[in-house]
Order: structure tokens, then C-alpha cells, then sequence
């Protein structure tokens, strides 16, 4: 097949793992549009929130010189962020909530500030906006994600790839999140990957190293579910196998019009928000 980024199936952790959970989810998360904008669209969530903001500060942080890291309290820099999810947008329908999900993000902040480890090291950029890489360029299907944050270490010239959590969810022990961005990390940068963790930060502890998988089994397993992707998509199959889970109901609502529109965001999805408030914290419960 032509190698073509533009026709090319791209795929990430995210929407693989949207597909695994149900297919439907994936259709709606993926595919469809708004037909009124012909944006993607998403379902405005308290817990997507507290995530979103918190990565997009520890991003931040990332980009300020070593020597100038810690000038200003993490807790500080979201206050200049929260904006950006503060009210329906965020899914926050009442103030109290909102408060009680800010208090959080600055909690987890404040230990980062405090307890800072591998932040306080060297991190390493990757020159890409997007990274990615061909997973198959016979089936053209290309691998891509943002990785959180990759510690330099110094001493041996490698990296350590951190990502960071926000829920109370522990991932399982098979998650292809780590094992992902680890295929990442090794096309999209020289430097060898020797380390991987993740940082659960409302948890309040270091960073939990992983295992570092084989290479060929997980590209191998990757690119499986992909291809299975690739099929679904062709024949246009993406039913939800139990008829309405908890993963595709929520987003449901914006396809048959009972979910308002609350925003668009900086990257051109339309943020909804279900009218039945019971698929809002349905939908908090899995993420």
C-alpha cells in the first residue's frame, strides 16, 4: 500500500484502548462529527478535567529551565490554568464540585512541588508536535502520543518514560499505555529507554516502575488491534456488544441530540454535556 500520512490510519493509546472497550465508543469518539460543525466531539467530565489541567501545567513545568523549575509553586501555575476546564466546560455543574476537584489538582501539585523526584532532573523533548512513527507502513498505519515526561538520565545517556495519573484507578498489569509509549520513545527519540513508571499522583507516592516489555511482541501486539481497526472501519462495524455500556452511553446522548454543547475547545472538539446527569457520573466512574 502507498504510504500516505494523510490516508494512513493513526492510531494512539487512547483510541486503541477506546476500540478495546467498546467499539461503539471508538465510532463516536473517533469518527463522528458534529454535524452542525463537523468537529469531533467529547463528553464534558469533572475527573477528565482534574487530568486534562493537571498535565497541561506538568507540561508547562517541563518546558522551564531546570535552574528556574521551582521559582514558582506548582499550585501557583494552575490557578493561570484553571480556566480552562472552570464550569460546564469541565463538567462541573455546581460550584462546590468544582472547588472540591480544584483542591485536588492543587493537593497532587503541591506534593509534586514538594516531593519533586524525577522533576527535578533534565527532561528530554521530543521534536514533534505529535510524536509518531509507522507502525506498518504496508497497511499504513501510523503509531501516535504525547508521552507525559521523559526523565534524562545523565550518567548513562538514557531515558525514563513517566506517565502521570490523576484518578484513584490503578492500570492493569496487561495496559498497552507504558508499552505504547515505549514503542514511541524508541522511534521518536536516539536515546535508549531502560525505565518506565507511573506516577499516581493523587496517591501522594514516587513514581512505580514497569517492567520494560519486549519490543517485537508488543509492536506485534499493537499492530493486531490496529489491523482489527482497520477492518471495522472498512465495513463500517462498531456496535456495542452488550446493546448501551457504560463506555458509549454518555456519548450516545450527543448522537441522538440529548447532550448539550457546552464548548469548543483549543483543538476544535465540541465539549457536550449529557442531560441526564446519571450518565455524567457514570461515565466519571470509568475514567
Amino acid at each position: 500500500m502507498t504510504q500516505d500520512k494523510y490516508s494512513a490510519l493513526w492510531i494512539s493509546y487512547s483510541s486503541l484502548s477506546d476500540f478495546l472497550n467498546c467499539p461503539r465508543l471508538y465510532y463516536l469518539k473517533n469518527i463522528y462529527r458534529n454535524p452542525a460543525t463537523n468537529n469531533k466531539v467529547q463528553i464534558a467530565s469533572p475527573p477528565l478535567s482534574l487530568g486534562y489541567v493537571v498535565h497541561e501545567v506538568l507540561e508547562y513545568i517541563s518546558t522551564i529551565p531546570l535552574k528556574d523549575r521551582f521559582k514558582e509553586p506548582f499550585p501557583v501555575i494552575l490557578s493561570r490554568y484553571w480556566h480552562l476546564v472552570s464550569g460546564l466546560q469541565g463538567g462541573f455543574t455546581d460550584k462546590d464540585t468544582e472547588q472540591e476537584y480544584k483542591n485536588r489538582a492543587e493537593a497532587m501539585l503541591s506534593y509534586c512541588f514538594q516531593n519533586p523526584g524525577p522533576l527535578a532532573n533534565l527532561a528530554v523533548k521530543i521534536k514533534l508536535d505529535l510524536p509518531h512513527y509507522y507502525l506498518s507502513k504496508k497497511e499504513n498505519i501510523i503509531l501516535c502520543g504525547k508521552l507525559d515526561w521523559l526523565e534524562y538520565l545523565k550518567e548513562i545517556d538514557s531515558v525514563h518514560i513517566i506517565d502521570f495519573k490523576t484518578g484513584s484507578r490503578v492500570e492493569k498489569a496487561d495496559s498497552l499505555q507504558l508499552p505504547i509509549y515505549y514503542l514511541l520513545a524508541s522511534n521518536c527519540q536516539h536515546r535508549p529507554v531502560i525505565k518506565q513508571s507511573y506516577w499516581y499522583l493523587n496517591q501522594k507516592t514516587p513514581p512505580q516502575e514497569q517492567s520494560i516489555p519486549n519490543y517485537e511482541q508488543i509492536e506485534k501486539t499493537v499492530l493486531e488491534t490496529a489491523l482489527k481497526i482497520k477492518t471495522a472501519r472498512k465495513l463500517s462495524a462498531f456496535k456495542c456488544s452488550q446493546g448501551g455500556c457504560a463506555y458509549c452511553r454518555p456519548y450516545e446522548q450527543i448522537f441522538k441530540g440529548q447532550a448539550k454543547l457546552i464548548t469548543t475547545s483549543a483543538r476544535g472538539v465540541d465539549i457536550f454535556l449529557p442531560e441526564d446527569s446519571k450518565l455524567l457520573e457514570e461515565q466519571s466512574e470509568i475514567l
